[in-house]
């Protein structure tokens, strides 16, 4: 028996058409009868021969019609075997588990596989992975490297009912849901002169001097032009190695502009322009120091020159002796070795308390807010603030969620008191209420939005003010119509101490006020002995004049032998790693506050010789907070925010949490030995 052909779908309607047809035309022909007989006779000649060769052709032509279609499938699967095999594209196909199944000869020669080799693309690229191999719908795209060369590797997952000739064209018999095609693309030279490309954008850049008054007067006159020409040589010097240009924009400011190519170099020497031009001497007691700011990899050169001024304002808020690349979001620190140098003039104190009274008049209420979990120097710069609030006839409120066991001798003095309102302290949801368009959020002791005592006010309130004295990271308030930030003061209650003296002729504040502002500036300088300059003593004076009683601040602030016995523990468990680094853990059983024992801790272990830097690690409340000190040698700054937090070059901390103990130990051993091969300590 003949195997038959059967032929179905719209192949069969195609061959039926001259049936269909003849029908439609006997109609045609009756109707024209029906009209004229002579001309119907006439049609219906033709119509009686066109069906005979309608029927001729599908009785007796049609098998030839179908053979030569089997023959041109035929041929057409073949075709496209060939092409898959030959196509200069390199493709395969693999199973669910990334075993090849089949492969052209392009995709064959480039690996150097056999004709039918069953290797797994996960042998072969690493970067693919086995969570890569789940099949879906979308194609995905990996870049890969091989034999110095680079590649875009496309993969698509094909269901088997969506190709149902693919058995046929390929050979193959695949019992399987889903196969895995893969294209490669080779993207080496789209890659070599993307980079080219890349190499030969400009990048903007701001220099500036940080202590250019103060240098210069430590300089006989007539060789201050020396001095400043000696520093204009060394900072062109620098810049034309690099094919740079360079322009000086003021007395101690330049601008320059690179080539991108040269951000790599300057990078591994890690800007040593900062510390050449601090070899410049002829006599000044004090050593120049520069402050870098870079922006690249804007949309504009305009851009990128915002990107500098950005990341220039970084530099100095965090204290100046550094260099900050901002490359669109990604913000990099380079720097900041030196102390930074005490400001003797107060004229940016009276122009920001002068622009902070202009803003207060125009408001009818006052929201002030520190950090979480609040020390006596936020609640005492609060309190400052509030001051100055109520005197210009504002109403004010001091947001606090939680009071530490360090700031509550001090709130429970207003608590009570008939010389204050009962809602003087308010909880953020409470404070939350009563923002409206005539609202002000005055923030002191922070400048990082994630640490504030009540985030969400910062989102509330339109018209905000930033006082503090922490160095700047990447994370700033960034909407703030006035920001007021010192890396130099020794605390938040030295800066508001300033501004109380400028902002109004009669402002007094009272003596359990000047108490807290005096006890934040103790505590912050640990006994006028840390991030002490004149400016802190002067302060000091002038709360003293205003009756903070030293006597009663000391009393308010001594520790419980519970406290004290932590203490000691710390420091008696510290291990010191790599002989000059000292890392303990303070215990937190039976304590009020063991962060703040753990940082008093780390205070201490400064007090042993050798030692550069401190770390005491604290778990509460399944956090570990980390306290770092330092007294010259070594930025903790830097240290705290490879973990994540920050602060000051000498005092600061971080938050580590989904850790362990022993966990947070070994990151900051990490962060240790990092800052130690990148030169940032010795």
């Amino acid at each position: 028996m003949k195997n038959k052909v059967r032929v179905k779908g719209e192949l069969s309607i195609y061959l039926q058409w001259p049936l269909i047809l003849s029908i439609l035309l006997i109609m045609a022909t009756m109707v024209v009868a029906a009209v004229d007989v002579q001309a119907g006779v006439v049609m219906s000649v033709f119509t009686f021969l066109y069906i005979l060769a309608a029927l001729w052709f599908y009785l007796y032509q049609r098998k030839h019609v179908l053979a030569g279609l089997v023959e041109f499938s035929s041929e057409y699967a073949w075709i496209q075997k060939q092409l898959l095999s030959e196509m200069i594209q390199p493709y395969a196909i693999a199973d669910e588990k990334g075993k090849l199944l089949w492969n052209n000869a392009a995709f064959g020669e480039l690996l150097g596989l056999e004709r039918h080799s069953r290797k797994n693309l996960l042998s072969l690229f690493p970067e693919l992975t086995k969570d890569d191999l789940e099949p879906g719908e979308e194609m995905f795209s990996i870049h890969t490297e091989y034999d110095n060369r680079n590649y875009r590797m496309d993969l698509k997952w094909v269901a088997l009912n969506d190709a149902a000739t693919l058995e046929d064209i390929l050979g193959k018999d695949f019992s399987r849901e889903y196969l895995l095609s893969v294209y490669l693309a080779d993207e080496t030279e789209v890659l070599h002169y993307k980079k080219e490309i890349d190499n030969q954008k400009m990048v903007a850049g701001l220099i500036y001097l940080d202590n250019y008054d103060e240098a210069l007067e430590t300089v006989e006159e007539v060789r201050r032009s020396l001095l400043m020409a000696l520093i204009d040589r060394k900072v062109n010097k620098y810049i034309s190695a690099m094919n740079g240009i360079v322009k000086k924009l003021e007395k101690d400011k330049y601008f320059f502009a690179i080539k991108q190519q040269y951000v790599q170099r300057i990078q591994e020497d890690r800007f040593a322009i900062l510390e050449d031009v601090k070899t410049v001497n002829i006599g000044n007691d004090m050593a120049v120091t520069l402050s870098i700011g870079m922006g690249m990899n804007g949309e504009t050169y305009n851009q990128d020159y915002d990107f500098a001024r950005t990341a220039i304002d970084m530099a100095l808020g965090r204290g100046g002796d550094q260099a900050v690349i901002k490359d669109g979001e990604k913000i990099q620190y380079f720097g900041g070795k030196a102390q930074q140098m005490e400001k003797s003039t107060r004229v940016k104190a009276r122009v920001k308390a002068h622009a902070l009274r202009e803003l207060m008049e125009n408001k009818d209420r006052l929201l002030i807010m520190g950090h979480k979990m609040p020390d006596i120097d936020s609640f005492g710069a609060a309190l400052g603030i509030y001051r100055i609030a109520t005197s210009l006839n504002k109403k004010a409120h001091i947001v606090i969620n939680e009071v530490t066991t360090s700031v509550k001798p001090m709130m429970d003095r207003f608590i009570g008191n008939p010389d204050y309102p009962e809602d003087m302290f308010l909880k953020g949801p409470k404070a939350a209420e009563l923002v409206d368009a005539a609202t002000m959020l005055v923030v002191v002791d922070v400048n990082r939005p994630s640490i504030t005592d009540a985030p969400a006010l910062l989102r509330m309130v339109k018209s905000i003010v930033v006082l503090d004295h922490h160095r700047q990271s990447s994370e700033i308030i960034d909407n703030a119509v006035l920001s007021y930030v010192e890396p130099y003061a020794s605390s938040a209650c030295e800066m508001v101490a300033e501004v109380l003296q400028y902002i109004a002729d009669n402002i007094r504040i009272r003596p359990a006020e000047a108490d807290a502002m005096y006890a934040g500036i103790v505590i912050d300088t640990l006994n006028f002995t840390n991030q002490t300059g004149v400016r802190t003593f002067e302060a000091a004076a002038y709360l003293r004049r205003c009756g903070a009683d030293i006597t009663r601040v000391r009393k308010m602030f001594r520790e419980n032998m519970a406290e004290y016995q932590a203490k000691a523990d710390a420091v008696r468990r510290a291990e010191v790693y790599r002989e000059a680094f000292a890392i303990s853990v303070c215990p937190a059983e039976g304590l009020a506050s063991p962060t703040i024992v753990g940082a008093q801790a780390a205070n201490d272990l400064l007090e042993i010789n050798g030692i550069k830097a401190s770390v005491v690690l604290t778990e509460y409340n399944h956090v570990i907070y980390l306290s770092a000190r330092s007294i010259d040698e070594v930025n903790v700054q830097v240290m705290m925010e490879i973990l994540g937090g920050g602060g000051h070059r000498t005092v600061a901390g971080a938050q580590l949490e989904g850790v362990t103990i022993e966990q947070a130990r070994a990151k900051v051993k990490d962060a240790i030995d990092e800052m130690r091969k990148k030169g940032e300590v010795s």
